[in-house]
Protein backbone atom coordinates (compact mmCIF):
# COMPACT_ATOMS: atom_id res chain seq x y z
CA UNK A 1 0.00 0.00 0.00
CA UNK A 2 0.96 3.63 -0.83
CA UNK A 3 0.30 6.79 0.90
CA UNK A 4 -0.55 10.28 -1.43
CA UNK A 5 -0.20 12.98 0.72
CA UNK A 6 -1.01 16.61 1.01
CA UNK A 7 -1.07 19.81 3.17
CA UNK A 8 -2.70 23.56 3.51
CA UNK A 9 -2.51 25.77 5.65
CA UNK A 10 -4.73 29.69 5.51
CA UNK A 11 -4.13 32.48 8.92
CA UNK A 12 -8.20 32.80 8.23
CA UNK A 13 -10.02 35.85 8.01
CA UNK A 14 -9.15 37.77 11.95
CA UNK A 15 -5.76 36.42 12.59
CA UNK A 16 -3.11 38.83 11.48
CA UNK A 17 -0.02 35.76 11.58
CA UNK A 18 -0.98 31.56 11.32
CA UNK A 19 0.27 29.86 14.22
CA UNK A 20 -0.35 26.84 13.05
CA UNK A 21 2.06 24.35 11.65
CA UNK A 22 1.64 21.39 9.35
CA UNK A 23 4.38 18.82 7.28
CA UNK A 24 4.81 15.67 6.02
CA UNK A 25 8.02 13.17 5.16
CA UNK A 26 6.93 11.19 1.90
CA UNK A 27 9.36 8.62 2.02
CA UNK A 28 8.79 7.50 5.85
CA UNK A 29 5.12 8.30 5.72
CA UNK A 30 5.69 10.56 8.66
CA UNK A 31 2.49 13.26 9.01
CA UNK A 32 2.59 16.07 11.59
CA UNK A 33 0.38 18.55 12.61
CA UNK A 34 0.15 21.74 15.14
CA UNK A 35 -1.98 24.42 16.23
CA UNK A 36 0.37 26.79 18.52
CA UNK A 37 -0.86 28.47 21.23
CA UNK A 38 0.51 32.19 23.36
CA UNK A 39 1.17 35.93 23.24
CA UNK A 40 3.00 37.82 20.25
CA UNK A 41 4.13 35.07 18.07
CA UNK A 42 4.71 32.62 20.35
CA UNK A 43 2.36 30.39 19.39
CA UNK A 44 3.81 30.22 15.91
CA UNK A 45 7.21 29.50 17.60
CA UNK A 46 6.00 26.41 19.58
CA UNK A 47 4.22 24.54 16.50
CA UNK A 48 6.85 25.44 14.55
CA UNK A 49 9.33 23.81 17.08
CA UNK A 50 7.11 20.81 17.42
CA UNK A 51 6.84 19.73 13.77
CA UNK A 52 10.31 20.32 12.94
CA UNK A 53 11.67 18.72 15.91
CA UNK A 54 9.42 15.55 15.09
CA UNK A 55 10.03 15.71 11.55
CA UNK A 56 13.91 15.65 12.31
CA UNK A 57 14.02 13.17 14.87
CA UNK A 58 11.15 10.37 14.37
CA UNK A 59 11.91 11.21 10.51
CA UNK A 60 15.44 9.72 11.16
CA UNK A 61 14.78 6.72 13.25
CA UNK A 62 11.59 5.82 10.82
CA UNK A 63 14.07 5.97 7.81
CA UNK A 64 16.77 3.84 9.61
CA UNK A 65 14.64 1.30 12.07
CA UNK A 66 11.17 2.06 11.43
CA UNK A 67 10.47 -0.07 8.40
CA UNK A 68 10.55 -3.18 10.00
CA UNK A 69 9.99 -2.14 13.96
CA UNK A 70 7.20 -3.27 15.44
CA UNK A 71 3.63 -1.37 16.81
CA UNK A 72 5.18 -1.25 20.57
CA UNK A 73 8.86 0.30 19.09
CA UNK A 74 6.93 2.27 16.64
CA UNK A 75 4.92 3.75 19.65
CA UNK A 76 8.06 4.07 22.26
CA UNK A 77 9.94 5.84 19.39
CA UNK A 78 7.06 8.56 18.86
CA UNK A 79 6.80 9.24 22.86
CA UNK A 80 10.24 9.79 23.12
CA UNK A 81 10.93 12.39 20.09
CA UNK A 82 7.82 14.09 21.85
CA UNK A 83 8.95 13.86 25.03
CA UNK A 84 11.85 15.33 24.11
CA UNK A 85 10.49 17.94 21.86
CA UNK A 86 8.12 18.77 24.76
CA UNK A 87 11.44 19.40 26.16
CA UNK A 88 12.97 21.67 23.85
CA UNK A 89 9.50 24.02 24.21
CA UNK A 90 9.19 24.19 27.73
CA UNK A 91 12.97 24.99 27.95
CA UNK A 92 12.91 27.96 25.47
CA UNK A 93 9.77 29.07 26.95
CA UNK A 94 11.11 29.39 30.21
CA UNK A 95 14.43 30.60 29.12
CA UNK A 96 12.71 33.80 26.91
CA UNK A 97 10.23 36.08 28.77
CA UNK A 98 8.44 36.82 25.29
CA UNK A 99 7.97 32.78 24.78
CA UNK A 100 6.12 32.47 28.53
CA UNK A 101 3.01 29.91 28.50
CA UNK A 102 3.65 29.18 24.86
CA UNK A 103 2.54 25.55 23.97
CA UNK A 104 0.78 23.71 20.86
CA UNK A 105 -1.63 21.08 20.05
CA UNK A 106 -0.46 17.48 18.33
CA UNK A 107 -1.16 15.44 15.88
CA UNK A 108 1.28 12.66 14.63
CA UNK A 109 0.89 9.88 12.54
CA UNK A 110 3.11 6.58 11.05
CA UNK A 111 2.25 4.69 8.06
CA UNK A 112 3.14 1.54 7.50
CA UNK A 113 1.41 -0.54 4.74
CA UNK A 114 -2.29 -1.32 6.32
CA UNK A 115 -1.33 -0.06 10.09
CA UNK A 116 -1.55 3.92 11.33
CA UNK A 117 0.03 4.48 14.83
CA UNK A 118 -1.53 7.69 15.68
CA UNK A 119 -0.94 9.83 18.23
CA UNK A 120 -2.40 13.06 19.70
CA UNK A 121 -2.13 15.92 22.79
CA UNK A 122 -5.24 18.50 22.96
CA UNK A 123 -7.65 19.45 20.61
CA UNK A 124 -6.70 19.52 16.98
CA UNK A 125 -7.78 15.94 15.13
CA UNK A 126 -7.75 13.32 13.20
CA UNK A 127 -10.76 11.69 10.90
CA UNK A 128 -11.13 8.55 8.78
CA UNK A 129 -13.38 8.46 5.71
CA UNK A 130 -13.82 5.15 4.92
CA UNK A 131 -16.74 3.37 3.17
CA UNK A 132 -19.00 6.86 2.96
CA UNK A 133 -18.55 7.18 6.82
CA UNK A 134 -16.95 9.73 8.71
CA UNK A 135 -15.30 9.06 11.83
CA UNK A 136 -13.30 11.04 14.45
CA UNK A 137 -10.52 8.75 15.89
CA UNK A 138 -8.77 11.07 17.97
CA UNK A 139 -10.86 12.16 21.55
CA UNK A 140 -10.15 15.74 22.36
CA UNK A 141 -8.35 16.54 25.33
CA UNK A 142 -10.63 19.40 26.43
CA UNK A 143 -12.65 20.90 29.15
CA UNK A 144 -15.17 20.55 26.49
CA UNK A 145 -14.63 16.87 26.03
CA UNK A 146 -14.49 16.09 29.42
CA UNK A 147 -18.09 17.94 30.37
CA UNK A 148 -19.28 15.60 27.85
CA UNK A 149 -17.84 12.62 28.98
CA UNK A 150 -19.19 13.52 32.84
CA UNK A 151 -22.94 13.82 31.26
CA UNK A 152 -22.64 17.61 32.20
CA UNK A 153 -23.24 18.73 29.20
CA UNK A 154 -24.62 16.83 25.58
CA UNK A 155 -22.69 17.25 22.01
CA UNK A 156 -25.18 19.16 20.77
CA UNK A 157 -24.67 22.06 23.91
CA UNK A 158 -20.62 21.64 23.60
CA UNK A 159 -21.57 23.29 19.80
CA UNK A 160 -22.50 26.26 21.18
CA UNK A 161 -20.57 26.55 24.31
CA UNK A 162 -17.55 29.22 25.45
CA UNK A 163 -15.21 26.67 26.36
CA UNK A 164 -14.35 25.41 23.14
CA UNK A 165 -10.70 26.45 23.38
CA UNK A 166 -9.91 25.75 26.75
CA UNK A 167 -7.32 22.59 25.79
CA UNK A 168 -6.16 20.28 29.25
CA UNK A 169 -3.36 19.31 27.43
CA UNK A 170 -0.66 20.94 25.36
CA UNK A 171 2.95 20.05 24.39
CA UNK A 172 5.79 22.50 25.78
CA UNK A 173 3.54 23.63 28.59
CA UNK A 174 4.63 21.38 31.46
CA UNK A 175 7.86 19.58 31.88
CA UNK A 176 5.97 16.37 31.04
CA UNK A 177 3.54 15.97 28.67
CA UNK A 178 1.54 12.68 27.85
CA UNK A 179 1.00 11.12 24.11
CA UNK A 180 -2.02 9.58 23.85
CA UNK A 181 -1.25 6.93 20.72
CA UNK A 182 -3.62 4.51 19.11
CA UNK A 183 -3.52 1.95 16.66
CA UNK A 184 -5.52 1.91 13.39
CA UNK A 185 -6.16 -0.57 10.63
CA UNK A 186 -5.70 1.21 7.23
CA UNK A 187 -8.39 0.07 4.42
CA UNK A 188 -7.50 0.54 0.72
CA UNK A 189 -9.36 3.88 0.07
CA UNK A 190 -9.02 4.93 3.55
CA UNK A 191 -9.04 8.84 3.73
CA UNK A 192 -7.54 10.65 6.61
CA UNK A 193 -7.64 14.29 7.35
CA UNK A 194 -5.90 16.01 10.27
CA UNK A 195 -6.90 19.81 10.97
CA UNK A 196 -6.29 22.11 13.82
CA UNK A 197 -9.39 23.20 15.32
CA UNK A 198 -9.68 26.34 13.02
CA UNK A 199 -11.66 23.60 10.58
CA UNK A 200 -13.40 21.50 13.49
CA UNK A 201 -15.17 24.51 14.92
CA UNK A 202 -15.95 26.45 11.37
CA UNK A 203 -17.78 23.55 9.76
CA UNK A 204 -19.92 20.31 10.77
CA UNK A 205 -18.82 16.72 10.44
CA UNK A 206 -21.68 16.42 8.27
CA UNK A 207 -20.40 19.40 5.58
CA UNK A 208 -16.37 17.66 6.22
CA UNK A 209 -17.60 13.99 4.91
CA UNK A 210 -19.87 16.01 2.00
CA UNK A 211 -16.04 17.72 0.99
CA UNK A 212 -14.07 14.08 1.12
CA UNK A 213 -17.52 12.48 -0.52
CA UNK A 214 -16.31 14.14 -3.93
CA UNK A 215 -14.05 12.42 -6.19
CA UNK A 216 -11.96 14.97 -6.61
CA UNK A 217 -7.89 14.56 -5.88
CA UNK A 218 -6.24 15.31 -1.86
CA UNK A 219 -5.18 18.92 -3.46
CA UNK A 220 -8.43 20.03 -4.36
CA UNK A 221 -10.19 18.85 -1.40
CA UNK A 222 -8.02 20.37 0.47
CA UNK A 223 -8.34 23.38 -0.63
CA UNK A 224 -12.21 23.12 -0.51
CA UNK A 225 -12.48 22.65 3.20
CA UNK A 226 -9.90 25.33 3.68
CA UNK A 227 -12.31 27.47 1.46
CA UNK A 228 -15.54 26.22 3.98
CA UNK A 229 -13.84 27.07 6.90
CA UNK A 230 -13.48 30.92 5.75
CA UNK A 231 -16.87 30.76 4.69
CA UNK A 232 -18.10 29.37 7.90
CA UNK A 233 -16.15 32.51 9.80
CA UNK A 234 -12.74 31.84 9.62
CA UNK A 235 -12.41 32.74 13.16
CA UNK A 236 -8.80 31.34 13.57
CA UNK A 237 -6.13 29.72 11.64
CA UNK A 238 -6.97 26.95 9.14
CA UNK A 239 -4.68 23.82 8.84
CA UNK A 240 -5.67 20.79 7.25
CA UNK A 241 -3.43 17.22 5.97
CA UNK A 242 -4.76 14.42 3.91
CA UNK A 243 -3.55 10.91 3.66
CA UNK A 244 -5.24 8.47 0.94
CA UNK A 245 -4.21 4.67 0.96
CA UNK A 246 -3.78 3.31 -2.02
CA UNK A 247 -2.65 -0.02 -4.06
CA UNK A 248 1.14 -0.08 -4.99
CA UNK A 249 2.27 -0.26 -8.88
CA UNK A 250 3.38 -3.26 -8.76
CA UNK A 251 -0.28 -4.67 -7.28
CA UNK A 252 -2.11 -2.49 -9.93
CA UNK A 253 -0.26 -3.80 -12.57
CA UNK A 254 -0.16 -7.31 -11.70
CA UNK A 255 -4.25 -7.34 -11.60
CA UNK A 256 -4.06 -5.90 -14.82
CA UNK A 257 -1.74 -8.85 -16.49
CA UNK A 258 -4.23 -10.79 -15.06
CA UNK A 259 -7.42 -9.08 -16.52
CA UNK A 260 -5.34 -8.93 -19.72
CA UNK A 261 -5.07 -5.05 -19.87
Amino acid sequence: MIYEICTQTDPGLTRDNNEDSVTFDAATHLCILADGMGGYNAGEIASGMATAFIKSELGRWLSQAGKHANSKEVRRAMEICVENANHSIFNAANSNPQYSGMGTTLVVGVFQNTRLMLGHIGDSRCYRWRNGQLEQITKDHSLLQEQIDAGLITPEQALTSVNKNLVTRALGVEDAVLLEVNEHRVELGDIYLMCSDGLSDMISDEAIAAILSGSKSLDPMARQLIVAANDGGGRDNISVLLAQAKETSGKRGLLSRMLGK
